[in-house]
């Protein structure tokens, strides 16, 4: 039984991906510079509070609706964790890559 809470199924974001006048934070999760599948990704405010959390997909990619603001993109994986920073600011897609 579905229960209807799962985060879509993550894929990758083309760089001419439409936003549709949001804010778009996607990316990919790497290991040893290789795309890392499964990582656990969050998306923290710029109080380090937890905003949401996706699964990356078989190639480690991510993608997060956001607002304007200050954000850090955290991934955790058997293999380890790392993080990086985005401040966004108006509508469009960021890019953001982490390495763990």
């Amino acid at each position: 039984m579905d229960s209807g809470c799962a985060a879509p199924a993550q894929e990758a974001t083309p760089d001419d991906f439409d936003t549709r006048g949001q804010v778009v934070i996607a990316g990919t999760v790497t290991a040893g510079g290789q795309p890392l599948p499964n990582a656990y990704v969050r998306l923290l405010n710029a109080d380090g509070e937890f905003a949401g959390e996706v699964q990356a997909s078989e190639q480690g990619e991510f993608r997060f609706y956001a607002a304007a603001g200050k954000w850090t993109v955290r991934a955790l994986h058997a293999k380890g964790t790392g993080e990086a920073a985005v401040e966004t600011d108006a509508p469009k897609l960021y890019r953001v890559s982490v390495s763990v």
